[in-house]
């Protein structure tokens, strides 16, 4: 089984080794589109050797989250006739299941072409050590339905995935086919260490556009200290340990999930 992974890189020297050991398990190809970085990232990415590089050029010069949108709506299709599945995520994005290639083997047999994830920031008082693996040494996180995304499909049954800003919901078109329960989570791997994150918010909203700004996106990269610390806060008082039997796959995850409104035109398998 064949397993595209498809992603942006700008400045993510410090998470890319967590990621590479996250998703060499199971990927096959790397199709990383680099936006100018500065500092090592593209030494890393040229040392592994499953990594093709692309340079990201903004669709929108005044906005990275509309570029980040269409690149993410098209880039993916090259892996059509090529790959049994395609991931589309961040960096700082691990799609997670105890035995993940298992479970995509079993939904290929079964037919299911479309996977959402439940989602969870993820958070730790302190930033990992440089050979974590993640999902096993930082297993705290809140729910959260802005992580809740389709980061996983099969590209010869999706015709378009028609992507929100931000990646946030999606909109698929072609044979849809869900599984008949939830299994995958999302741990989004951003808010590891305080000091850490607030220096990373702060290098993202330099990065954003005008219409970025105008819009509201990336709000939080704006966030003052305090408001930083009250939003980590909130995060903190709501994680559990995605471990837990309560966060099995029975377990109903307490935010209303976006691919709930449209199983009425999907097909579940």
């Amino acid at each position: 089984m064949k397993i595209d992974l498809y992603t942006i890189c700008w400045n993510d020297a410090d998470m890319l080794p967590f990621f590479f050991r996250h998703y060499d398990r199971f990927v096959t190809r790397y199709f990383v589109f680099d936006e100018d970085s500065t500092d090592g990232s593209l030494s890393i990415l040229r040392d592994h050797p499953n990594v093709e590089i692309y340079k990201f050029i903004r669709m929108d010069p005044a906005s990275f989250v509309l570029s980040e949108q269409a690149l993410s709506n098209q880039f993916w299709k090259a892996s059509r006739g090529a790959a049994d599945w395609v991931i589309v995520t961040d960096i700082d994005e691990h799609l997670y299941h105890s035995d993940l290639f298992r479970l995509l083997i079993q939904y290929k047999a079964q037919g299911t072409t479309f996977i959402p994830a439940l989602g969870f920031q993820m958070i730790s008082e302190e930033f990992p050590g440089p050979s974590e693996i993640l999902c096993e040494t930082r297993t705290q996180g809140a729910p959260r339905l802005g992580m809740c995304k389709a980061s996983i499909f099969d590209p010869m049954a999706i015709e378009e995935i028609n992507y929100s800003v931000g990646r946030h919901v999606a909109a698929p078109t072609g044979d849809v086919r869900l599984p008949s329960q939830d299994e995958l989570l999302l741990l989004h791997y951003k808010y590891l260490g305080f000091e850490h994150t607030l220096a990373r918010h702060r290098q993202l909203r330099s990065g954003l556009g005008t219409k970025d700004i105008v819009n509201g996106w990336g709000r939080r990269y704006s966030f003052s200290e305090v408001q930083l610390k009250d939003d980590w806060n909130a995060f903190a008082e709501n994680a559990v340990d995605f471990r837990k039997p309560a966060c099995s796959p029975n377990w109903d995850y307490p935010l209303p999930l976006w691919w709930g409104r449209l199983k009425s035109r999907l097909t579940v398998e």
